[in-house]
């Protein structure tokens, strides 16, 4: 499957919400010719194993946003199921973040003070396989961050956290695209009862009020 598969589909899923992109010869779609621009990557993967959509938002010449959501099925089976977990968390908050299209029933939005600023954080909600004990509050990632400085501007964080079939749990925290070890740690003690298999996924985008 190529990706301009990726992009017909991402640019239907933007039209939904009145939002036109504009492909350009290297498989960005961007806004009206310039930033923000988005672009998606499928990798099919054989057998039983789930494929992997990669997401990529380009902000500015400085900074953008990499996700990744897994697809179970083959082909464009795969590649649907994965959007479908992009459309139900990631891009509500993309939208509002990003494109200033919002839609407060499809994400949580909050007011945080961090050090001498405040923050409108945009939080999406969880991408679930399986069945998680899943609570929806940010308190524990709140107050890992308050420990962090913070330009002024645009911030991603993904959290992910997984139960194999052993109950091992697995979590992992990217801020800025780049591993976050007091946000895992965060994470991962956040209560996450219960002893069967599954996975949760979700994104956070901080921006500065005050600036």
């Amino acid at each position: 499957m190529n990706d301009e598969t990726v992009q017909r589909h991402l640019l239907d899923l933007f039209a939904q919400y009145d939002v036109e992109l504009e492909p350009d010869e290297d498989g960005w779609l961007l806004t009206e010719g310039e930033y923000p621009a988005i672009r998606g990557h499928w990798h099919e993967t054989a057998g039983a194993e789930l494929g992997r959509l990669d997401i990529d938002v380009v902000l500015d010449e400085d900074r953008s946003i990499e996700e990744s959501f897994a697809g179970a099925g083959a082909g464009e089976a795969g590649l649907n199921d994965a959007l479908a977990h992009f459309a139900h968390g990631a891009l509500p908050v993309l939208l509002s973040a990003c494109w200033y299209v919002t839609d407060e029933r499809t994400f949580s939005l909050a007011s945080w003070e961090l050090g001498v600023r405040t923050w409108d954080v945009f939080i999406s909600r969880w991408m679930l396989r399986g069945e998680a004990p899943v609570s929806a509050s940010p308190d524990a990632v709140r107050e890992a961050l308050a420990h962090e400085s913070l330009a002024p501007g645009l911030h991603a964080i993904r959290l992910f956290v997984r139960r194999d079939d052993s109950g091992k749990l697995a979590a992992e925290a990217l801020l800025d695209n780049a591993p976050w070890a007091a946000g895992t740690e965060a994470l991962a003690a956040d209560g996450w009862e219960g002893e069967a298999p599954f996975s949760a996924h979700a994104l956070m985008l901080l921006d500065v009020r005050d600036y």
